[in-house]
């Protein structure tokens, strides 16, 4: 038996199948997405060579070190640390809402069944009556979807599932830096600490020296104390570097995903201050495009903000709905299969905004407001990238002309400090040349060491601005946190 409120003539199988073309058709509105334009400078200023670089190149550049320490502490932190698995979770969460959007373009049916019994008495005559009715139905609709308003919501969805990946990417390239820049400046510190010491024992020597002197009556009492002040001045200066190194390692605890004081006793077993064994290719100014994934990211979510613009934009035209219904019901189970029991609807239903005070229009705004910020976004982020590059172009090239100056300068203060001791020693030379030779022998040596920090932080930041990350396999479906017994079951307290 057929509703009689439902029936469905030629006319509606006609129009269905119209819209139904029209939908798989492609039809949209709003604007379609295309990458912006940019002019970019041919090469870097301060760059030897202007040849194209490829992400391969630089992938992995703090292996360049040759520091099997710091290659296994990239590659701990790339597993354990806390801000990676908040960019992996985002990912999850950027391609489930991408399946969830998807959904929007199929039909959803639901079903539903009841069964009821009821009991009547009659009035006065004492007689119950019992009787049952089992009902079943399904319920189907579908938005046809005319001018793509769901479609740009997966194009939207697709353009943020991409940008969490860059997401990832970005935030891996960040650790990688990281890690290398607080392992090069905790090497720094340890091997500025060890210099005071032997500097501390080596001045102490003097005073020894000058204290012997003095009991001899070939010195004066005013040089121990400035030989004995020198000494303890130049020991003052451990614990402040020992401070210094131990907070660069607990960083890296944290950093590792780790106690902060997991990885102390490990550096201090370590080598001397890293240096690159080679260099970094610089590339061209275009290669940021496609090697900073921060770039790539912001570019990403330019396009998923078109994307909206054309979904907000089709809120301003008709939607078209089909919607059916199949219902079953009868006094006995049996009874619900009977095709006499059976009532269906089947059509379409047209929404047409007519009136809402320009409130769909004024959502059509905000998303280009909303574009022309990711756009603003995009290009800063691209200009950003190419200043980071140029900054560490020239503080890497500036630094290692530093290096070499203070290594002549060291060599000679090592030499003046040796002749100003023999002299000395041999009564030929006053205490104040010994004195300010080896206090400049110390502040060269010690300037030496940090001009060396300073180089491979430069190389660091270097490998970063050029957009070099972890190539490695990393896995964002595996959760954090896996969920036990999350079924039905009976409530408990909690």
């Amino acid at each position: 038996m057929r509703d009689a409120g439902a029936v469905v003539g030629p006319w509606s199988i006609r129009v269905l199948v119209t819209l139904a073309g029209l939908t798989l058709g492609g039809c949209a509105v709003g604007p379609d997405y295309r990458t912006p334009p940019l002019a970019l400078p041919a090469r870097y200023e301060h760059a030897a060579r202007a040849q194209p670089n490829s992400a391969a190149a630089i992938d992995g550049w703090w292996k360049r070190f040759g520091d099997p320490v710091l290659d296994q502490l990239i590659a701990d932190a790339v597993r354990g640390n806390l801000d990676v698995e908040q960019a992996k979770a985002r990912v999850r969460e950027a391609r489930a809402t991408r399946r969830q959007t998807a959904a929007a373009l199929a039909p959803s049916v639901d079903g539903a069944a009841s069964a009821t019994h009821s009991r009547t008495s009659a009035s006065g005559t004492g007689l119950n009556t019992s009787s049952n009715l089992y009902q079943a139905g399904l319920d189907t609709s579908w938005e046809l979807d005319l001018f793509g308003a769901n479609r740009r919501s997966l194009e939207a969805a697709d353009r943020g599932r991409e940008a969490a990946d860059e997401d990832l990417r970005s935030t891996l390239l960040t650790l990688v830096g990281d890690v290398a820049r607080n392992y090069v400046e905790a090497r720094g510190y340890l091997a500025r600490a060890s210099l005071a010491r032997r500097t501390a024992a080596s001045q102490r020597a003097t005073a020894e020296l000058t204290r012997a002197k003095v009991q001899a009556g070939a010195s004066s009492p005013v040089d121990l104390a400035k030989a004995v002040a020198l000494a303890a001045s130049t020991e003052a200066n451990v614990p402040t570097l020992e401070t210094s190194f131990t907070e660069s390692a607990h960083r890296l605890g944290v950093l590792l995903g780790r106690a902060p004081g997991a990885v102390a006793g490990q550096l201090r077993r370590g080598s001397a201050i890293p240096a690159p064994r080679r260099s970094l290719p610089a590339g061209l100014p275009a290669d940021v495009l496609s090697n900073r994934p921060d770039v790539r990211k912001a570019e990403r979510q330019l396009a998923q903000a078109t994307a909206r613009i054309g979904q907000a934009e089709a809120a301003l035209y008709p939607s078209v709905s089909f919607t059916g219904n199949l219902a079953t019901s009868g006094v006995r189970v049996g009874d619900l299969g009977n095709a006499s029991s059976l009532i269906w609807s089947l059509g379409p239903s047209v929404s047409v905004p007519v009136f809402d005070a320009g409130r769909r229009r004024a959502a059509v705004e905000v998303q280009q407001a909303l574009r022309d910020q990711s756009y603003s976004a995009f290009h800063s982020a691209v200009l950003t990238a190419l200043e980071d590059v140029e900054n560490a172009l020239v503080g890497l090239a500036q630094e290692r002309v530093r290096m070499q100056s203070l290594g002549t300068a060291t060599r000679n203060y090592r030499e003046a400090a040796r002749l100003a001791r023999v002299r000395y020693s041999g009564g030929t030379s006053s205490f104040l040349d010994v004195l300010d030779a080896e206090r400049s022998l110390y502040e060269a040596e010690d300037n030496l060491l940090q001009s060396r920090v300073v180089a491979a932080s430069r190389f660091v930041a270097l490998g970063k601005a050029l957009g070099g990350g972890w190539s490695g396999p990393v896995d964002p479906d595996r959760p954090a946190i896996v969920d036990q017994d999350a079924g039905p079951r009976l409530a408990t307290q909690p």
